[in-house]
């Protein structure tokens, strides 16, 4: 079942924003204590530089978006205060409907995970993944969903994601632990071509594409320039954060 339309403009005002874990690198080095950005900085910083963020900046930018259009909204997400921390939101529809909105993985848009208060489990279905079918289930509780993503090779992933709220005193310590873990550097952007949706990556100085076709990998570059360049041709991300950023982490990593 596809979102209603309200949902929908909301969402859709994130086509452009990918995520990435430059800003927080960026964000170290311009502020003293760096840290969890408000929604006005952020909107600010997307301004001037075409700089997003995290997983976390993502989830509280849209939870801010979806509340100034009234519509019910909370964060949902596993391992907070980990290295394997991940957020998204769920939003509902009028009817109570909830529809599990990840940005920080890039899904092409939000997805219905529990109808009425009913357990079901969806048909794998096109449209929510780049590059195959994706299979919803939920548990008796409704408190658990289930995700089966199934590629066109056949081959199928699984991954439970809780849907318990979190309260937003605890979402905004998480966010702030996460934005002073400097691990590696992390670009995901979906690109809208014709007939598609394709999902770039750039990952520890390896970039690649995903299409319904397959997985396309990229020439590798030697110099952060370089990588810079390429990072801020396809994001939009400015070219002078992207290598400030980059270099950090080369640093760190040299460390």
């Amino acid at each position: 079942m596809k979102a209603p339309e309200q949902l929908l403009r909301v969402w859709h005002r994130f086509d452009g924003y990918p995520m990435e874990t430059l800003t927080k690198a960026w964000y170290s080095l311009q502020s003293e204590n760096g840290g969890q950005r408000s929604v006005p900085v952020m909107k600010e910083h997307k301004e001037q530089y075409g700089i997003t963020g995290n997983c976390f900046d993502l989830a509280i930018w849209l939870l801010d978006a979806f509340h100034t259009e009234s519509i019910p909204a909370y964060a949902v997400g596993h391992d907070l205060g980990s290295t394997h921390a991940h957020v998204a939101v769920v939003a509902l529809d009028e009817a109570g409907g909830r529809f599990f909105c990840d940005l920080g993985d890039q899904w092409i848009q939000p997805i219905l995970v529990d109808r009425n208060h009913e357990c079901f489990t969806e048909e794998a279905v096109e449209g929510f993944i780049t590059g195959g079918r994706i299979r919803v289930s939920n548990n008796s509780s409704l408190q658990n969903v289930g995700f089966s993503y199934v590629r066109p090779n056949g081959k199928m992933s699984t991954q439970s994601f809780d849907l318990t709220p979190i309260s937003m005193e605890d979402l905004l310590a998480a966010a702030d632990h996460s934005q002073h873990l400097l691990r590696h550097p992390l670009v995901e952007h979906r690109l809208y071509q014709p007939g598609e949706v394709v999902h770039w990556e750039f990952d520890r100085w390896t970039s690649f594409v995903s299409k319904n076709s397959g997985l396309e990998r990229e020439v590798r570059l030697n110099t952060n320039e370089e990588w810079a360049h390429r990072i801020s041709c396809i994001s939009g991300i400015d070219y002078h954060v992207a290598l400030q950023a980059l270099d950090l982490y080369s640093e760190l990593a040299a460390v």
